[in-house]
């Protein structure tokens, strides 16, 4: 099942640099294995904000949360869950095959 996952960062003032430092090096290695396990599928920054956009492909939404919360950041994470369901469209041959499908304008099939 996939999930959109945004996430925005808001640390506390009280942690050292060494210890942030700790915990993204931390972080880092658990995504580089969630993407390994096909569990994280791509990651994305948002430019000027302090977070990342997800796309996670979990057994339910059970394994998802068990997935974030076993994130090094996620005490420091406000998290926003967007479940995704496969578009009918989707499931078309041409498109699965990645070409476009022809469209008839005006009687004609164009490409």
């Amino acid at each position: 099942m996939e999930f959109l996952v945004r996430t925005t960062t808001g640390f506390p003032p009280h942690l050292t640099a060494e210890h942030l430092a700790d915990l993204r090096a931390q972080e880092r290695a658990l995504a580089m294995r969630l993407r390994a396990e096909g569990v994280l599928k791509k990651l994305w920054r948002l430019p000027g904000k302090p977070g990342t956009l997800g796309l996670y492909d979990t057994r339910d939404a059970t394994h998802l949360h068990e997935v974030l919360t076993s994130l090094p950041l996620f005490p420091y994470l406000t998290v926003e869950v967007e479940a995704l369901a496969t578009h009918p469209q989707e499931l078309l041959p041409e498109v699965r095959n990645g070409g476009a499908a022809p469209v008839e304008v005006n009687g004609a099939a164009r490409a």
